[in-house]
């Protein structure tokens, strides 16, 4: 992707997320109205634009590509626990989970998918649901405990492989392994819907933004989580697949999801556990917005 497209894909970005902020800030639809959005991408959309993505032709060296971006991820989880374990113990009570939560936590799974997708395509599309693989499981795992609350093994387990998104991965693996192909109307009503994917998150995003406001957005505490989710933490992976000497095309998809902001999520459990709700939700919009200036840049350098 040369530097025009990737300005004309964050502007089209920043255009759609300011579409859903003028919606509710003009009262056009009620904020209260991105839960249903939020179902329709993560259980509908996505999953639609990941089994579009395995309708690839195969190979030895895709499965290993795969397998590599997996163990990556599964590095990336374990340096962002590690983080989250000895960087926040002289924050308050309140903003400790949240800083842990948002660090193990990024937005890949909704934003990360869409901007994968318009950068590296189909296939960059395709290995990144392996990268998201070890983040879902950490997040129902470790990230759930920062609040406080135990996770059960069984319903732990439920929860990742009945997740939209996995249960699309699952699909799609056994239709690359078995080389089976849809029928045409089938596979375009996938793709049509898939595409929708990418307006609907930064319409979401926009409401976000509407319902938390501008106020305390730019804080000290807010400010610091967004260095460290979008500068440290990519950083390292970079230096890291660089010693390693990994593939260029693994290297750009990891560092580029590393790169993503504070997932959603953050502030919808901060709510349900009595965190600090606003904190979370400016953690997530502040990252969010200074994602659209920075993740250009990380692009441009790898």
């Amino acid at each position: 992707m040369n530097i025009s497209s990737l300005l004309n894909l964050q502007c089209m970005m920043f255009l759609e997320m300011l579409v859903g902020y003028i919606l509710c800030a003009r009262k056009i639809i009620d904020v209260k109205d991105k839960a249903v959005v939020s179902k329709m991408v993560i259980n509908v959309l996505l999953p639609c634009s990941i089994i579009t993505a395995f309708d690839l032709e195969t190979s030895a060296e895709m499965f290993e590509k795969m397998k590599t971006v997996l163990l990556i991820s599964m590095a990336i989880q374990i340096l962002c626990v590690i983080i989250s374990h000895f960087c926040y113990n002289s924050c308050s009570r309140e903003k400790k989970p949240i800083y842990q939560y948002g660090t193990v936590c990024s937005n890949a799974g909704l934003l990360g998918n869409a901007v994968i997708e318009h950068i590296y395509g189909s296939e960059g599309l395709l290995y990144g649901q392996f990268y998201l693989i070890p983040l879902r499981i950490v997040m129902w795992t470790i990230g759930i405990s920062y609040f406080g609350e135990k996770s059960d093994l069984k319903s732990t387990i439920k929860k990742i492989f009945t997740h939209p998104c996995i249960v699309a991965i699952e699909i799609g693996l056994i239709q690359m392994i078995i080389g089976f192909s849809y029928p045409s109307f089938l596979n375009t009503t996938l793709i049509s819907l898939g595409r929708c994917s990418t307006p609907m998150i930064m319409l979401f995003l926009g409401m976000v933004l509407a319902q938390t406001g501008f106020s305390k957005l730019i804080t000290k505490d807010t400010v610091i989580y967004s260095i460290i989710r979008l500068l440290i933490i990519p950083a390292m992976v970079l230096l890291g697949c660089k010693l390693l000497q990994v593939d260029p095309f693994l290297t750009g998809i990891s560092v580029a999801l590393a790169a993503m902001p504070a997932g959603s999520t953050t502030a919808i459990l901060a709510q349900q556990y009595n965190g600090d709700i606003e904190f979370a939700s400016n953690c997530v919009v502040l990252s969010t917005l200074l994602s659209i200036v920075i993740l250009p840049l990380w692009v441009l350098l790898i």
